[in-house]
């Protein structure tokens, strides 16, 4: 049986604001998301079998719960009969850490229907493609495009052809942040920054001035992240520093190669146990 190999981007948050929150008890948020070259491997086939089969192995595949956002897919499918009850195969090389603010879990569902959609095993609306998105998760939309897009706090998105080209320094605590008691502690809400489309968003002069809102939520709840941060600025020639989505990554921005290599250096001397890493934007 052919098997398929697909890459599934992580996305990072260069900025979010927390706007308010919905009647659905979710917030709404604005937040200018791109795609860094980190990513796992998905390897999918067709099933002689009456049930589909998910693996998850590599680096980062413990604790990923029996029901994930695969396998919520893959049932929200079936249940449609969208699939016409073919099973598959799918196992996933994971690369990306689970709770690390760069939306492993979402990125896998997106990369996976996106497959499906373009190999004609779905013919889908772009209505229908939102709410089954939606039913798995609010980053799931944001990967079927695999540009930087702004999600606007009215829920729409704006795609950009535009690059930014930068080198990101990730460095990832052993713990993960949970993303929903983030947003619980969250209390105070922001102004849009970035209601219209423009281009000159990408510029590093403004993305310098952009924000993360969640965290100083998590920096109240796990000190060591301000600190990571705090140490991260010092690095030479670094940009900008943030914290992407609801943690626990923390990313500085580089515009060179030998640059952010040079950082990752440092950093490993001072977080041996930590996991850091150079990325570069897509």
């Amino acid at each position: 049986m052919a098997i398929c190999k697909i890459k599934s981007y992580a996305k990072i948050n260069i900025s979010l604001s927390v706007l308010g929150k919905l009647n659905s008890k979710l917030h709404k948020i604005e937040s200018l998301v791109s795609f860094i070259n980190l990513y796992d491997e998905i390897f999918l086939s067709e099933l002689k079998k009456n049930k589909h089969e998910v693996i998850f192995y590599g680096k980062f595949s413990n604790k990923i719960p029996i029901k994930n956002t695969i396998t919520r897919l893959l049932n929200i499918l079936d249940k449609s009969n969208l699939l016409k009850k073919k099973k598959y195969l799918i196992k996933v090389n994971k690369k990306i850490p689970l709770k690390s603010g760069m939306g492993g879990g979402s990125m896998n569902a997106s990369s996976i229907l996106k497959y499906f959609i373009k190999k004609n095993r779905l013919n889908l609306t772009n209505k229908q493609i939102l709410e089954i998105s939606n039913k798995l998760g609010s980053d799931v939309i944001l990967g079927m495009e695999k540009k930087n897009t702004l999600l606007k706090g009215n829920g729409k998105l704006i795609r950009y052809k535009n690059k930014i080209g930068l080198y990101v320094v990730i460095l990832k605590p052993r713990f993960g942040c949970s993303t929903e008691k983030i947003y619980r502690n969250i209390k105070n809400f922001s102004r849009p920054l970035l209601n219209k489309k423009n281009n000159s968003i990408f510029y590093i002069s403004n993305l310098i001035n952009l924000k993360n809102d969640l965290e100083n939520v998590a920096f109240r709840k796990y000190p060591i992240l301000l600190n990571i941060k705090q140490n991260m600025l010092n690095l030479p020639k670094v940009k900008f520093v943030r914290m992407t989505g609801s943690g626990s990554s923390i990313l500085g921005y580089f515009n060179s190669k030998k640059a952010s290599l040079n950082g990752v250096k440092i950093l490993k001397k001072k977080y041996k146990n930590y996991w850091c890493i150079v990325s570069k934007t897509i």
